[in-house]
């Protein structure tokens, strides 16, 4: 137990650490916005990178902090019928969309991976403003859903313990609730 309790902990710390770089990207791009309003419009010069660059960061957002918004339950959710369930049902629907949503994102970890390695090996270059490989823009694709797969799991297991909970309090209340499901 000892080494899952370190692993949690350095995982938490890894997706911290990204919320705070995603941080720091969401304040770069409202800078070089700043810059290049100030430069088109006072100068009549704006700079041809700066929505390029922009682009990126929100890329990058989306894939660095996703992993940290799921843990703190801020992903949007549509919760209308749900909240129409019991919460034995509500635990039992959370159990399978978190399961769901970690086999979609490993799925696209594996595609990420594939496609990030075909691109190295071909040498495809991004060729805008900026010119790079494009691989190093995608890597963040496997690496993001990777980061949100291992989340979506830790939700699932924490979802399997509420359900756990739950019918050890009430099994009457379980038992009447499962009917919804068969």
């Amino acid at each position: 137990m000892k080494l899952l309790e370190k692993a949690r902990t350095v995982f938490d710390r890894i997706i911290d650490s990204l919320a705070s770089v995603s941080g720091v990207i969401v304040l770069g791009i409202m800078l070089i916005m700043c810059y290049e309003v100030i430069m088109r419009y006072f100068f009549r010069n704006a700079p041809p990178w700066a929505i390029e660059v922009t682009e990126y960061g929100l890329f990058l957002l989306a894939f660095l902090g996703a992993a940290w918004l799921l843990k703190l339950g801020r992903h949007i959710r549509v919760d209308v019928v749900v909240n129409l369930l019991g919460i034995k049902s509500q635990t039992l629907l959370s159990i399978v969309t978190c399961v769901l949503g970690a086999i979609i994102c490993l799925v696209i970890t594996g595609f990420g991976v594939d496609a990030t390695l075909d691109y190295f090996h071909r040498s495809v270059m991004m060729e805008r403003v900026l010119i790079f490989p494009k691989y190093t823009l995608l890597l963040f694709i496997p690496f993001g859903c990777f980061l949100l797969s291992v989340q979506f799991l830790r939700e699932a297991y924490g979802h399997v313990q509420n359900w756990r909970a739950i019918a050890r309090e009430a099994p009457e209340v379980a038992k009447e609730e499962l009917k919804i499901w068969e």
